[in-house]
């Protein structure tokens, strides 16, 4: 009994410290959250004051400069990258001489701290209750990612005003105290971008009429006073351009993410598209102010606000890079009844805000639709089809929890380092997985092109260098048999097109191939594989960084043939574009040997017959002779790719611990039921 107490109030002494211990954690975690943020949000302003002072804040500087159009008597659109209303150019006016006297270090500040509190105020804005980890985190995430947004940083290179009528409608929704107060904020705001009056709607079916009301008059009211002050100018901007259609660029330009836009994008001109942009843009304002009010009736008001600035993306005749971030606000509504799907849209929104269409999408013809308008159709489909949860939905605050496998034991006893990431019984996302395998593969791209300074001419001297010693050293160790091979399967025809084809396809096909079926057979075993595959690429971005080296065929004086892209001489490449857009000095380790020693691995381990293991590690063996053969790259890139296939499946094992062994159909038959009303099709 006393052993019994003793461990009962030893138990009790533990939880209450970790009780006490997580506040501290939190608070720990905040700090460095908000110090990620200040690092973000210094890097961005050193990007932006340290660029050549003719090619940052241009914007501003047509605006403020010698010639600007804020510091003549003519018109504000002489100059056709004055693209805002004839109200912004009156407020504008009087601040000339001030702005000119702080372009740079004011400007720029002055925007990042418009940026603040505009991430400040959408966390106020959350839906309540929150949970005290969200109220300690919420801030320095929500400003982190505003500072990441291709919008914001639009805005600080250009030196727009874009973000102050966000901050304008937030401010009107969530933080003025009084109708009139609210309603004068919002209209404002749409004084400054016309389309966002579509608020007052919003503001009228919420049952908060007054303020719908003074945003209707405050808008009338400011536009009629640019208008007696600046009439001319008034004429141009609503008449003649039709509310800023063709100021800042071209209309059909990528950079109008506008129904319009893309309309014009798909060859529409003339009376045809104008209609069916009238009649598109009518359709979605509709559906997506109905479903604005219904969200804020539920208590999302920041999801409605976030999705009514989603219709006004839409059909805004023109709308700009800088004057997208409404889409970044819409991550807070919850899709997805199961916890596994729950990370799948706020996932979407952070990198289609964050990064390049061109890294989202693959470079491929038929894709070029869906990429050249992603935020649009991002927008769109926030604006109308996206299956936001209600809060009186079950699983909106508790969803469908997530199965996961029983931890096998290990042979140490420090492993998994990280014991919260457990194996997951069921499969992962689809389209999560996708869009995350694709963005991975673009910036696996992009640092190998990165590491030889962005162009394979950079590096040559010192690629060339180490590939000398490479050769060495093989030859130290009587490995040096590239030159003898290449030349034995250049004589015989048909090994010689065997080995090209090997080398040109099988690269991506069987690693591709082995995920997928694993992906759909075993799910469990998909996660870990993977996972061994990321570590190992990651690892192999680090050698190929650390150590540019020329392959084989790109050491002129060994007499190496090319038998895949032919004879190469860099001063005159005779191979289309490759040189430019791949790095050609990646060649330690070989992630064509890597990989497939990968595959090779995962059948052996996976592949329930004796045959199946054999033929999936012939594929690393041909593999390696298809490297040297045409030659591609030396004996000792395999032993690289063999190194760091190995330390990938370490990484994986020490971290989360040994593979689970439990196979689909138990994953399936042990999984909880899911009530019919809550179920949806995958």
């Amino acid at each position: 009994m006393a052993n019994a107490e003793h461990r009962g109030r030893a138990a009790k002494a533990l939880e209450a410290a970790a009780v006490a211990g997580t506040p501290a954690r939190l608070t720990t975690l905040r700090l460095g959250l908000w110090l990620v943020a200040a690092l973000l949000a210094a890097r961005q302003v050193a990007v932006v004051l340290t660029t050549p002072r003719g090619e940052r804040l241009t914007d501003l500087e047509t605006w403020v400069g010698p010639d600007g159009v804020l510091r003549v008597s003519g018109s504000l659109y002489d100059s056709s990258s004055f693209t805002g209303t004839p109200f912004n150019g009156l407020v504008l006016k009087p601040f000339t001489r001030s702005a000119e006297e702080a372009l740079g270090w004011g400007w720029t500040f002055g925007t990042l701290l418009l940026v603040v509190a505009l991430g400040l105020v959408a966390v106020r804005a959350l839906p309540q209750p929150v949970g005290r980890r969200t109220a300690l985190l919420a801030a320095p995430v929500a400003v982190s990612l505003l500072v990441l947004s291709l919008p914001v940083r639009n805005a600080l290179w250009l030196g727009q005003t874009s973000i102050l009528p966000v901050l304008l409608v937030l401010l009107g929704c969530f933080a003025a105290r009084g109708s009139r107060t609210s309603g004068v904020l919002v209209g404002l705001a749409a004084a400054l971008q016309p389309t966002l009056l579509l608020f007052a709607p919003l503001l009228w079916f919420t049952d908060r009429r007054r303020a719908a009301v003074a945003s209707g008059v405050t808008f009338a009211f400011s536009t009629a006073l640019a208008w007696a002050a600046m009439p001319q100018d008034s004429y141009t901007y609503w008449v003649h351009h039709v509310s800023g259609v063709g100021l800042g660029g071209p209309a059909d330009a990528l950079a109008n993410q506008s129904l319009h836009g893309a309309l014009l994008r798909l060859g529409l001109e003339g009376p045809l598209e104008i209609g069916l942009f009238l009649l598109l843009g009518a359709a979605v304002v509709v559906l997506g102010l109905r479903r604005a009010v219904r969200y804020a009736r539920d208590g999302q008001l920041l999801l409605a606000v976030a999705v009514t600035g989603c219709v006004a993306i839409v059909v805004s005749p023109a709308a700009w890079q800088h004057q997208l971030l409404w889409l970044l606000l819409a991550v807070v509504g919850r899709v997805g009844r199961r916890a596994s799907d729950r990370p799948v849209w706020p996932v979407a929104v952070v990198l289609v805000m964050t990064l390049p269409a061109t890294m989202i999408l693959p470079n491929m013809a038929v894709l070029y639709p869906v990429r050249d308008n992603i935020v649009l159709l991002a927008a769109l489909a926030a604006a109308t089809v996206v299956p936001f949860l209600s809060r009186t939905s079950p699983c909106f605050e508790e969803p469908v929890p997530t199965r996961y496998a029983a931890p096998v034991p290990s042979r140490f006893r420090h492993v998994p380092l990280l014991p919260f990431l457990r194996r997951v019984l069921t499969r992962p996302n689809l389209l999560l997985e996708l869009l995350l395998i694709r963005v991975t593969y673009a910036a696996y791209s992009q640092v190998r092109l990165a590491a030889t300074g962005g162009s394979n001419s950079a590096g040559r001297a010192r690629a060339e260098e180490h590939g000398q010693q490479i050769l060495d050293l093989e030859r130290l160790l009587h490995l040096d048999i590239e030159h003898a091979v290449n030349h034995a399967v250049v004589k015989i025809d048909w090994l010689r097109n065997f080995f090209d084809f090997y080398y040109t396809s099988f690269h991506f096909v069987v690693p591709l191939t082995v995920l997928g079926l694993l992906y759909w057979r075993r799910p469990v075993d998909y996660r870990w594989a993977r996972s061994a595959l990321g570590f190992t690429t990651l690892l192999a971005l680090v050698g190929f960084w650390l150590y540019p080296l020329a392959p084989p065929r790109l050491m002129p004086h060994l007499g190496i043939i090319d038998t895949v892209h032919g004879v190469q001489d860099f001063a005159q490449p005779d191979y289309g574009t490759l040189t430019a857009l791949t790095n050609q000095y990646a060649a330690m380790p070989s992630l064509h040997f890597g990989w497939s020693l990968w595959c090779g691995v995962v059948i052996a381990v996976i592949a329930p017959r004796a045959w199946m293991k054999l033929l999936g590690l012939l594929h690393p063996l041909f593999t390696a002779a298809a490297i040297v053969a045409t030659g591609n790259h030396w004996i000792l890139d395999a032993v690289g790719g063999a190194v760091v296939v190995a330390a990938g499946f370490g990484l994986t094992y020490a971290l989360q611990g040994p593979r689970a062994r439990t196979v689909t159909a138990v994953a399936v038959s042990s999984a909880p039921t899911v009530p019919e009303k809550d179920r949806t099709p995958s």
